[in-house]
């Protein structure tokens, strides 16, 4: 781990997007609430602050940070659904793998709850795709 004990507390965000591609469907499926496992957006929410305070358990070489805001997003369009995370910390260090975790287990957790209308009929997902995930933005406000 990093030596982080010299460096000033400030107030610091990270905003992450990824974006997962799903059959027209399974879309109209999340849109409509219809979905075997529950409400996709409101669970997913709820995996991404999981995700966002549990990152230093994750990724080992993390600090652990005081989390004082995470704010998820999705932009649900034809065959994709975006997930934008916000994380937000008054600390030494910053927030962009929190902001990543966040994202990534929100992906990870709709494709988990739609998995079943996406499978083809030999249990494979040729259609299905995580992909562009990425920090959008880092800011260290002094």
């Amino acid at each position: 781990m990093v030596d982080i004990s010299k460096k000033p507390v400030v107030e610091r965000e990270a905003l992450a997007e990824g974006t997962i591609f799903l059959k027209p469907e399974t879309i109209r499926l999340i849109k409509e609430n219809k979905v075997e496992k529950g409400d996709v957006l409101q669970i997913s929410s709820i995996c991404t602050l999981i995700a966002v305070k549990k990152t230093p358990e994750l990724v080992p070489f993390c600090h652990p940070i005081p989390i004082e805001s995470v704010k998820p997003e999705f932009e649900i369009g034809d065959m994709y659904i975006k997930v934008r995370v916000k994380v937000k910390s008054t600390s030494k260090t910053g927030v962009e793998m929190e902001a990543l975790s966040g994202v990534l287990n929100a992906l990870l957790n709709i494709w988990d709850l739609v998995k079943k209308y996406e499978k083809d009929s030999s249990g494979n997902y040729p259609f299905t795709k995580i992909q562009d995930v990425r920090v959008v933005s880092k800011v260290k406000y002094e």
